[in-house]
């Protein structure tokens, strides 16, 4: 077996470890696994079609876990202003408090900036329940989408 082959799985299973732990770009690790064993290959396997299917969906998973908590708290009626500072919260707040400290810590931060914002306990409520969905659900996206670009590597490369 070629060796990079197995450090290009080695990546694909990190990124798919890494999708489900915060900070650890999982599909950016991916992604490189199949760049690493499409430049190994001579720019052979995967072919080109499906070298730019991988990074679409790659690309889309990156989007998803970088934005998918804010997306969901302005989709729940938050500001622009509130999700900018719930995302600047997060940052120390995953270090501090771990990826639980991290969801809790964001929908605290839009509960009360909507809270200010709005004088309504139910629109902070709202926006803070739809951030706190988009956290976990860019989570489970990046899990879904870096376990597909597993199987679809090994489908093609195998």
């Amino acid at each position: 077996m070629d060796v990079f082959f197995l450090v290009a799985v080695a990546l694909l299973l990190a990124g798919v470890v890494g999708s489900v732990v915060p900070v650890v770009p999982g599909a950016a690790l991916s992604l490189v696994g199949i760049y690493l064993y499409w430049w190994s290959s001579g720019y052979a396997v995967p072919g080109l079609a499906v070298l730019v299917a991988f990074t679409l969906v790659g690309l889309l998973a990156i989007v998803a876990d970088q934005f998918g908590g804010a997306l969901a708290a302005n989709a729940g009626g938050a500001s622009m202003r509130t999700t900018a500072l719930a995302s600047l919260v997060s940052i120390p707040l995953f270090f501090v408090a771990g990826p639980i400290g991290l969801v809790l810590g964001i929908a605290g931060t839009v509960f009360a900036a909507e809270f200010y914002r709005t004088k309504s306990a139910g629109q902070g409520a709202r926006a803070a329940v739809f951030a706190a969905v988009g956290v976990l659900g860019s989570a489970v996206v990046q899990l879904v989408v870096t376990l597909s670009l597993l199987v679809g590597f090994l489908f093609v490369a195998v």
